[in-house]
């Protein structure tokens, strides 16, 4: 009984956390999440499914740290997502209504003098407050406000009212003329600051970083006519309290779409009255001059200009090509330098009359054991340093006498120092794999062809590399795959660098596919750009799924020698 209420809560929370995502447009991951309580419930309802019960919790890893990011990143490729691009089009245009950011001063507008009024918890002050407005003839006082839009716990506009302190409810004492302290509800408030009060000036700071920036510049306060003040700061930089007005508002406006008139809700800018301009998931106004501006930006569907970008664009198209020539070309002789070196020193390692073989093998599996970020970290400083490393400053320079190499400013060395390192990082993997290969070859094959007059360089090509390639080809296919991918030591070595000229992209002459990739969407120059990003990830996605998918049914060719 116990389990089938858990069940029954299970799937209730479920359903109604996808019907919350859905609403929010997270499609995807809802999507996700109801096909999972779908298969879970299915799993433990049937009696025929029972022996999938074992699967569920691989269930869910794989939904949701396998399926919803592919999901995620094939829907982010179709769309503009990116810096300036990263809301929807709802909060946009809630933000441009509401954020006091798109207000400004109404100019027959003269400030007002005010005061703020602080709890005190013994002798600190908070930012518990209260703010009083004095006219000719009246003084008001705000004590609460509403709040009318907040994110993510943080306040984005709230609103006050003005009353007329003398109908507020609250008590005052006065000295002086001014009131220095305010009774309400049982809570006692103190005169804590006034712009136009030289006296409050030691309270200047605390006023501006506890009251004003977090809660006050929020809130519009309104009086009796509907007139809208805030704080606002002057061409002296006093903080004054103005009446104010919103940039935009929404109205009726007549468009052309598609070629048809038509009447539509638009946001339209109050001081010129002209309906703002929507194109490709930006909001544009019109300035005086009649240029467009951008005001905003919103995430939409962008078709398939990301993919068409690679080969259209020529500053993209251009620096896509090399890098993805060099992909190839990194992956291709990274696996082909580890194995070889791998390969003959497992040959000489297998040797039975090669005294220490032990020593050996535990000196030479010293690259792989260490972590590979504190390897690549050692050869950029110690070895490759153009000023102070050891390659430059004794082989080079003093052992050759030649001018010293620019290892990671010159795309040629760049390559071959991403090389070494990679190579010095793959080839004890490669020696392993391939000793345990050759320890499992029989010896009676060898016997037999030496009997029949076989050479060592014939029993090498036509007994031991066929046997070895049916246990090596797939890691082969593997290790491609990985170099293909190999993001870390790109990354930490040379950052992708030296960086490509004539491109607009933060493409550089070491940078493969991954590292581009990440560069775009979280290290480019004019903002991060995951739309762009996600079509990249999913060319490579292509290119490593089918060059797997060939080289194993190529590896296949070598399981006829079992045969």
């Amino acid at each position: 009984m116990l389990g089938w209420i858990i069940l029954i809560f299970f799937t209730v929370f479920g359903v109604l956390g996808g019907i919350f995502l859905f609403g929010r447009g997270f499609y995807e991951l809802s999507v996700t999440l109801f096909v999972l309580i779908f298969l879970i419930d299915f799993f433990i309802i049937n009696r025929n499914a029972y022996p999938y019960r074992y699967m569920i919790p691989a269930l869910i890893l794989l939904f949701i740290l396998v399926l919803y990011p592919i999901a995620f990143t094939i829907r982010t490729a179709f769309t503009n997502y990116g810096t300036g691009h990263i809301m929807t089009r709802q909060e946009v245009v809630e933000r441009l209504l509401v954020d006091p950011i798109y207000t400004y001063i109404v100019e027959e507008s003269t400030p007002l003098n005010y005061g703020v009024y602080v709890k005190f918890d013994g002798t600190q002050p908070t930012s518990d407050f209260v703010v009083v407005v004095s006219s000719a003839t009246e003084t008001y006082i705000a004590k609460d406000y509403n709040v009318l839009k907040s994110e993510a716990g943080q306040l984005i506009l709230a609103e006050a009212q003005f009353l007329k302190i003398n109908e507020s409810g609250v008590k005052t004492e006065v000295q002086n003329g001014r009131i220095e302290l305010i009774k309400d509800s049982g809570n006692i408030y103190k005169y804590f600051y006034s712009p136009d009060d030289t006296s409050t000036q030691i309270n200047e700071d605390y006023f501006k970083y506890s009251i004003l920036f977090p809660t006050m510049s929020k809130i519009e306060f309104v009086d009796k006519s509907s007139e809208r003040y805030a704080v606002r700061q002057n061409e002296e930089g006093k903080l004054y309290m103005y009446k104010i007005r919103h940039m935009y508002k929404l109205g009726l406006a007549e468009t052309i779409e598609k070629g048809k008139s038509i009447v539509k809700t638009v946001l339209i800018n109050t001081i010129t009255n002209r309906p703002l301009i929507e194109e490709n998931g930006t909001i544009y106004d019109i300035n005086e001059k009649g240029e467009k501006v951008a005001v905003g930006g919103y995430i939409s569907g962008y078709g398939l200009k990301n993919f068409t970008r690679i080969f259209t664009d020529p500053t993209v198209s251009g620096p896509f090509a090399k890098i993805f020539v060099w992909n190839f070309t990194w992956a291709a002789l990274s696996v082909l330098f580890t194995f070889v070196i791998g390969l003959i020193l497992a040959l000489v390692l297998n040797n039975p009359n090669l005294r220490g073989r032990a020593i050996y093998r535990s000196l030479l599996i010293i690259p792989w054991a260490i972590p590979a970020f504190i390897s690549v970290l050692v050869w950029k400083n110690g070895f490759f340093n153009e000023t102070y490393g050891i390659l430059n400053k004794f082989v080079v320079t003093q052992l050759f006498g030649a001018e010293p190499i620019k290892w990671f400013n010159d795309p040629f060395w760049a390559k071959v120092a991403v090389l070494t390192v990679n190579t010095w990082l793959g080839f004890p993997y490669m020696m392993v794999v391939s000793l345990g290969a050759l320890q499992s070859i029989p010896e009676d094959y060898y016997e037999a062809a030496a009997i029949d007059g076989a050479n060592k360089w014939q029993r090498f090509w036509k007994i031991t590399f066929p046997l070895l390639m049916t246990t090596i080809a797939p890691l082969l296919v593997g290790s491609f795959a990985f170099n293909f991918n190999n993001f870390v030591n790109i990354y930490l070595l040379t950052g992708g660098g030296p960086a490509m000229p004539n491109t607009t992209t933060p493409a550089g002459s070491t940078d493969i596919l991954i590292s581009y990739t990440y560069k775009l969407a979280f290290e480019g120059g004019r903002g991060q750009d995951f739309g762009f990003a996600s079509a990249i990830s999913i060319i490579i996605f292509l290119i490593v799924g089918t060059l797997s998918f060939i080289n194993f049914r190529l590896s296949g060719s070598f399981e006829e020698v079992n045969r």
